[in-house]
């Protein structure tokens, strides 16, 4: 049996930017050659691209890191390092990324070949070539690369579809649809032979053509997790209408009318957008005896329960068996579906702003906490990156560093808190006496 995922998550690192170097000129006859160390190379990006020969996100299941190349070291003679190629993954047509932590929506990927940077690779680090100044013409420092990206994601596939097929198990989803399209979805006489989403085109007499999903047969409960139904739901959100099969024999003993409320009541509870839908009443079975009577009471319900303010749905009585009336149908659908927008799978407050790799302005450069061994702990964004930017191997680098905290008040806020001369203080793994 094929096997079919439609969720997963990873974890991706960005490259990290490249080392600049320390260097001087020493050529004969070139006096005072000063400082020649270059820049590092950009770490590489981890990019997503859709690949329309993907059905599902099988591959996320066994390799769940995705880790791009770090920049190249700085070179003499002032050269660049090389900077590293983007981690190219693809990704099926209608995955939709979030940010695990966050939950925010980084990007829907529904066009093929469409692009998305995930994770931004970091910047080369300077070399001492940068640093040169009247008053220091032969600097020994350098900066480290700057730090790739790292985040990790959930991804979500929703099958892109025009036309979804819902109803309860066995009311003849998958034979509708091995008849309408040219899909062989596995049928048979029991509960949930469908048990993940078929695909399949639709070309009408009239050469109009669209997609049609058979999701798995939904239950009572689905929503809320009972069953196979849940698991598929979200297949439905990209279709733009909904074909409610109904099985108008009552073949299985229930009652035609509660099947139809009941299904309704699943998908407003999984997502109320989903009755903005336009939907199609498909009466199956009309070739067994009594569906005939059946149609007829079904219609009285639903007039009798008419609101007065939605427009009744359409109904089509059908035979996928027989291929009675599939001709009106699909004709019926293809109209509505000219005439039917597609619908904003989500709203702005559930996606994440455009990135900006940059510091935030806003948010405190350091915060300052203390541990149980009472070493004073320095975190935050801006300094822990410009910490990792600087080589500690060259003391000019270390005053640099020192320098670049002062600015930035922790001496001042160390103080405040209590800090005494001597005492030690942390930031990652690294320690150093305060010295006030």
């Amino acid at each position: 049996m094929s096997m079919f995922l439609d969720t997963a998550k990873i974890k991706v690192k960005a490259g990290n930017g490249g080392d600049g170097i320390v260097a001087f000129r020493r050529e004969k006859y070139v006096p005072n050659g000063g400082p020649w160390g270059g820049d590092g190379g950009r770490g590489g990006n981890v990019v997503f691209v859709v690949d329309e020969g993907l059905r599902t996100l099988m591959d996320f299941r066994y390799n769940r890191h995705f880790k791009a190349q770090s920049g190249e070291k700085g070179m003499t003679k002032g050269m660049h390092g090389r900077g590293a190629e983007d981690l190219i993954v693809h990704v099926p047509q209608g995955t939709t990324v979030r940010d695990a932590k966050t939950g925010k929506i980084l990007t829907d990927l529904i066009e093929n070949g469409q692009k998305f940077v995930v994770a931004r690779g970091g910047r080369g680090g300077r070399g001492n070539i940068r640093f040169a100044t009247p008053k220091n013409p032969a600097p020994e420092i350098s900066e480290n690369g700057e730090p790739g990206q790292e985040r990790e994601l959930q991804l979500e596939l929703k099958i892109l579809a025009d036309v979804g097929l819902v109803g309860f198990p066995s009311v003849g989803k998958s034979t509708l649809l091995s008849v309408i399209t040219s899909a062989k979805p596995k049928i048979g006489a029991y509960h949930f032979t469908t048990i993940v989403p078929n695909l399949g085109m639709v070309r009408t007499q009239s050469g109009e053509s669209f997609a049609v999903a058979d999701l798995p047969g939904l239950i009572e409960g689905a929503s809320q997790g009972v069953g196979l139904g849940t698991q598929f739901l979200r297949h439905i959100e990209r279709t733009r209408v909904i074909l409610h099969v109904i099985d108008m024999s009552a073949s299985e003993g229930r009652d035609p009318y509660e099947d139809y409320l009941a299904i309704n009541k699943e998908l407003e509870s999984y997502n109320l957008r989903l009755m903005e839908r336009p939907q199609v009443i498909v009466a199956n079975k009309m070739d067994m005896p009594e569906s005939a009577e059946n149609l007829k009471v079904f219609k009285e319900k639903l007039a009798a329960n008419y609101d007065g303010f939605d427009e009744l749905p359409q109904i089509f009585p059908i035979s996928s068996l027989t291929k009675q009336g599939l001709s009106t149908l699909l004709d019926a659908t293809a109209e509505l579906l000219d005439k039917t927008p597609e619908f904003l799978l989500y709203d702005e407050s559930e996606m994440e702003e455009e990135a900006y790799y940059g510091f935030d302005e806003d948010a405190p450069a350091f915060e300052i906490s203390r541990d149980d061994d009472a070493v004073w702990v320095l975190t935050g964004d801006k300094l822990e990156k410009l910490f990792t930017m600087t080589n500690f191997d060259r003391e000019e680098a270390v005053m640099k560093f020192a320098r670049q905290l002062r600015g930035m008040g922790v001496d001042e806020a160390l103080r405040a808190r209590g800090a005494k001369d001597g005492d030690l203080v942390r930031i990652g793994k690294f320690e150093f006496e305060f010295v006030d």
